[in-house]
């Protein structure tokens, strides 16, 4: 009886705990208008192949669960050394490192990497905070949470 109780209460305080999701700070809406920057190169395209956002475009990696997702692991996608080594070390996208990546590409890789010869593949910035948080919820908006995202492998 001890034992039911035990685990109905734990049962219960899992679904009445807060969520650990990670709180945003961006506008999704105003991070829609500043993708369009963004699908020159990338897309965020369902699982099923729906195109969510973006022009189907194949330069940058599909951005669809991105966030909560290990960096250069987007399957299928042929990343820059640099990005896999970051993801080799468990990096994980989440909102402040995104605003940080996007500002300077490279600039972050060679700052987490802790090597000065480390490259981004990506040369576009994206310098202002705002629309680099907004971009964030906007995608997060569209994507599975980590969780529920399909395993992504190098």
């Amino acid at each position: 009886m001890k034992l039911t109780m035990t685990a109905l209460s734990l049962a219960t305080f899992a679904f009445a705990a807060p969520s650990f999701a990670e709180e945003l700070t961006g506008d999704a809406e105003a991070g829609a208008k500043v993708f369009a920057k963004c699908q020159t190169c990338h897309v965020v395209q369902d699982a099923d192949g729906k195109v969510l956002a973006g022009k189907n475009a194949k330069v940058g990696p599909d951005l669809w669960g991105m966030p909560g997702r290990v960096a250069g692991s987007f399957e299928g996608f042929k990343y820059g050394k640099s990005i896999v080594a970051l993801g080799e070390t468990g990096f994980v996208w989440d909102e402040a490192s995104f605003v940080e990546y996007v500002a300077d590409p490279a600039k972050f890789l060679k700052a987490r990497l802790d090597d000065k010869g480390a490259k981004s593949l990506m040369s576009f910035k994206l310098a202002k905070e705002e629309d680099a948080k907004n971009v964030y919820a906007f995608i997060a908006s569209l994507s599975p949470a980590p969780a529920e995202a399909a395993p992504a492998t190098n």
